[in-house]
């Protein structure tokens, strides 16, 4: 790590679209420093780094090289995530990836191993559970505002990307769809919110074999659909709660919902974005009104987890974004596809640990100092 007192010293390897959304963020945090931009084409990188004033770029061997990087945020494509992650663990970093982890169990835990052997530390988006919507749902949770939770609903439906998306065939290929797509961001919030899952019971539904590019240069291009674009999913956790969820590129309604019914009342979690209200339902009279509880927390955006993960380092704890965590929601979608394919449960035999709900106060424009947090 950096000397005492100096902020962590981040490398973003992959400079495609979402780098722009990360940059803005480490960019902006005092206890992180951007000091490298790397990509299999080092014309991007270079013009990345110039945008957000980072001060090297180059290629991926390149920068992990460097002795001013501390952590890797890892930005390329799925399939690559476990060959860039080992690299960078083998040149002494701690890595942070997009979600989601790798694409299989083996390579995933490879990651986690080499990172075990290696001494350094795993993080792995999605980090919008970091932020202050998802948190303060985990708060009152916590607190008991709706009693021990019993049962979960979560609903991911729409038309599918193919309609918007220039270039939308990787979202329909293997290691894709709505479950790896979008189900990472309600599968990790679903485990802090509820703990382990234990087992899922899928069914699995692909109506088109081919979809349409819809806008773009490519407009009218047909292409293939390699995985199920509806999969419904019965899930019990640890605990013994019970769950209910579809994710759906086959629906014209767009629906997001996640709501945990609890003993005394419904909590309604927010799943868009880093914030948005919380709602809670603790009345059970016909017609009785929800109640709107703000977030509580300073603004987050995507990168908020990488700053999380340098502040653990620093104070020698886990990151709460934990790659333990992300191997745990791997396991549960590649369980669901097989679920799915089977007709039949399969047990989940990875678990996580607890993921303890940030404090309101804690602010990721504050500089900290070494071996300190905002607790």
């Amino acid at each position: 790590m950096s000397a005492h007192g100096t902020p962590t010293r981040v490398a973003v390897v992959g400079a495609g679209n979402i780098s722009d959304e990360y940059l803005r963020s480490l960019t902006s945090y005092p206890d992180l420093a951007v000091t490298a931009v790397a990509d299999l084409d080092p014309a991007r990188a270079g013009a990345q780094a110039d945008a957000y004033g980072v001060p090297v770029s180059g290629t991926t061997a390149e920068v992990l090289r460097r002795d001013d990087v501390d952590l890797v945020v890892n930005l390329t494509v799925p399939a690559a995530h476990d060959e860039v992650a080992l690299a960078a663990i083998e040149a002494g970093k701690h890595v942070w990836g997009e979600k989601p982890l790798t694409l299989d169990r083996d390579s995933a835990r490879a990651v986690l191993d080499a990172a075990s052997a290696a001494g350094v530390a795993v993080g792995n988006a999605p980090d919008t559970i970091l932020g202050p919507g998802i948190q303060t749902a985990a708060r009152l949770l916590a607190d008991g505002a709706v009693g021990p939770a019993r049962t979960v609903l979560t609903l991911m439906q729409g038309p599918g990307p193919d309609a918007w998306h220039p270039r939308p065939r990787f979202l329909f290929a293997k290691g894709a769809g709505p479950l790896f797509d979008i189900g990472p961001y309600y599968l990790t919030a679903l485990v802090q919110l509820l703990g382990p899952v234990a087992s899922v019971t899928a069914a699995g539904h692909r109506p088109r074999a081919e979809r349409t590019v819809g806008s773009g240069p490519d407009a009218g291009t047909r292409f293939p659909v390699e995985v199920d674009t509806h999969l419904s999913v019965l899930t019990t956790f640890a605990s013994g709660v019970v769950g209910t969820s579809v994710y759906s590129f086959d629906s014209p309604v767009r629906r997001q919902l996640f709501e945990v019914t609890g003993a005394d009342g419904v909590l309604e979690v927010p799943v868009s974005g880093f914030d948005g209200p919380t709602r809670l339902l603790t009345d059970i009279a016909p017609e009785a009104p929800w109640r709107t509880v703000p977030a509580a927390g300073a603004p987050a955006g995507r990168g908020v987890g990488v700053l999380e993960m340098a502040r653990a380092i620093r104070a020698g704890r886990p990151p709460r974004a934990s790659g333990e965590l992300a191997y745990h929601v791997l396991d549960v979608m590649l369980a669901i596809e097989e679920s799915a394919d089977l007709g039949a449960p399969v047990r989940i035999d990875s678990t996580a640990p607890p993921v303890p709900p940030i404090p309101p106060h804690w602010d990721p424009t504050t500089r900290t100092s070494e071996g300190t947090e905002q607790k």
